[in-house]
């Protein structure tokens, strides 16, 4: 069994509150988790209106198909137009 994680850190320019930043992260989240089959959550600045931290993880058969999978969380992240990705991070095991 192999497991890794990925943490996206966004900024959401065009949000001016709490509503607006979470109407834009709601789509990335559950479209990750159904596209791609990943556990995906807000992980940190839930009180910023501009700032999100995103984490998302896999559990898989080979590291290469759990780093394939993360890969491609990470381009559909990096899709949506309304975001900035400041950082990514993973971490593989």
């Amino acid at each position: 069994m192999h497991v890794a994680t990925l943490k996206v850190e966004l900024h959401i320019p065009t949000s001016h509150s709490l509503k607006e930043k979470r109407a834009v992260i709601k789509p990335i989240l559950e479209g990750a988790r159904r596209r791609f089959q990943v556990a995906a959550a807000e992980v940190d600045h839930q009180a910023k209106w501009q700032r999100a931290s995103l984490g998302f993880a896999v559990v898989g058969e080979s590291p290469a198909h759990v780093g394939d999978v993360l890969d491609k969380v990470e381009r559909f992240v990096w899709s949506f137009p309304e975001i900035d990705v400041i950082a990514t991070t993973s971490d593989r095991a």
